[in-house]
């Protein structure tokens, strides 16, 4: 394949680009499919192959007409809207070693500030043939490739391709969400006009609870719909576009919370000449921002937006980490959950996957006493009157006492079995580290109370 990268694009193209737009051939038409970002452009031998023209012409075809959220959505639009079939690539950032070295104390151990942002590189990597890239709460993306195959008389003659990133950020303690598009990868080989086709980009919010809340948009050196040819995002593929929501929109009682569904649409149009002249493309995908402003989270005054993603708070086994004891419950509670007590042979615990997240338990004290009780009482049930062994252990329990999935969770909800928790008798300073890494995870992450909010753990050694 003689594929050309940019900026070499134009120089390499301009007989071609000549001999396509001289040509009045009525039968010219091209095929444009959209795949995974970093999906490779076929060579011309490849598409001249029996039945390549016919699967592409079935692939453009099939393909969803709307976009979908990560599968870690959480709140209102998880269930309101599609979520992707498959997991979103995450990044595991800031091990144990980030934390403190084993000695410290409990109350030494320390959390790394989420990523608030993220590189045109670091998205093209972290996805990965991915439809998401959740590098933290506040800073997500997505992004499609576009291929594009140019048919004379049914037969290609030319290929292009280009691939669009949208980058969502949230800055620390900002109510200000920015979405930068970035394009690139242009290719292109053989006969085409490829720096004639028309890339329209909009965006809006699509979905919005509470229904009556006012957004306020805006963006760097343009405004939407974004509508530009090939060749002019050569030299200038990047925009900027912002969503504000004030505080003091969001439902009664819900910690001033407003949920919203942003919805990028991105279409590609063949330049005139090429077969009947439509646009390819649409909603493509979907990001979830929240905006809220709680009184038992940081920057209470002003409140503070993320992305409406449950993201894994992270334990490590090693045994240098402080929460190391905590972390191996955890792990066995997650993968062997019939090895735990009390035992219960259908045992199956949350926070492992993004379809059955853990959710934090803030407002109501009775039933986070509930479950400390019940925790407790298993315990001594479980591991004796003396489990403590003179205070140097302590009743560690998963679900956290934290969460509404914790140890009395059947007293409150039926869909719950008795025994579905896991307690075990371990060391007081992994339990206390532990503790104030959750402590930290949900200041930093903004995970407020409810159903409406959600976090998972992932366990690493």
């Amino acid at each position: 394949m003689s594929a050309v990268l940019i900026p070499a694009l134009l120089a390499s193209v301009v007989a071609p680009l000549e001999s396509a737009r001289g040509s009045e051939d009525p039968e010219q038409e091209v095929i444009t499919t959209i795949g995974p970002v970093g999906s490779r452009l076929p060579d011309l031998d490849e598409l001249r192959k029996p039945g390549a023209v016919k699967g592409l012409r079935a692939s453009q075809e099939a393909r969803p007409t709307h976009g979908t959220l990560p599968r870690e959505t959480v709140g209102p639009a998880r269930e309101a809207l599609a979520r992707a079939g498959k997991v979103s690539a995450t990044k595991v950032e800031g091990g144990s070693e980030a934390r403190g070295r084993s000695g410290v104390s409990a109350a030494a151990v320390s959390l790394p500030e989420p990523a608030h942002t993220m590189t045109p590189r670091q998205c093209t990597s972290g996805l990965a043939g991915k439809d998401f890239y959740i590098r933290s709460r506040f800073a997500v993306c997505s992004g499609k490739t576009f291929k594009t195959a140019w048919l004379r008389g049914g037969r290609p003659v030319g290929a292009s391709s280009f691939t669009v990133l949208a980058i969502g950020t949230i800055p620390k303690n900002s109510r200000t969400m920015t979405v930068v598009y970035h394009f690139t990868n242009f290719v292109a080989t053989g006969v085409h006009n490829a720096p004639g086709m028309n890339i329209s980009t909009n965006a809006k919010i699509a979905k919005s609870w509470p229904t009556r809340v006012r957004y306020k948009h805006g963006g760097v050196g343009t405004s939407m719909p974004v509508k530009r040819t090939w060749a002019q995002l050569l030299n200038g593929g990047k925009f900027k576009h912002t969503v504000y929501a004030a505080a003091g929109q969001g439902a009664s009682g819900s910690d001033d919370s407003i949920f919203a569904v942003y919805q990028p649409t991105i279409k590609a149009t063949p330049p005139p000449g090429w077969g009947e002249v439509h646009p390819v493309g649409g909603d493509l995908f979907m990001l979830p921002p929240r905006w809220d402003k709680a009184k038992y989270l940081p920057h209470r005054a002003k409140g503070a937006a993320i992305f409406s993603v449950a993201t894994a708070l992270i334990y490590s086994t090693r045994e240098s980490a402080p929460e190391s004891a905590v972390a191996k419950h955890v792990k066995r509670a997650l993968t062997r959950p019939d090895q735990t007590q009390p035992p219960y042979l259908h045992k199956k615990l949350a926070g492992g996957s993004p379809d059955d997240p853990l959710t934090r338990l803030f407002k109501d004290e009775r039933r986070k006493q509930a479950n400390y009780n019940r925790s407790r009482y298993n315990c001594k049930k479980y591991f004796g009157d003396d489990y403590t062994q003179g205070g140097r252990k302590e009743c560690d329990e998963y679900p956290m006492k934290t969460t509404y999935q914790g140890s009395a969770a059947s007293e409150y909800d039926p869909r719950f079995h008795k025994r579905n928790f896991s307690v075990q008798a371990l060391s007081k300073k992994s339990n206390g580290a532990a503790g104030n890494l959750l402590a930290q995870y949900y200041d930093k992450n903004r995970l407020i109370d409810g159903p409406d909010d959600g976090f998972l753990m992932k366990i690493t050694s």
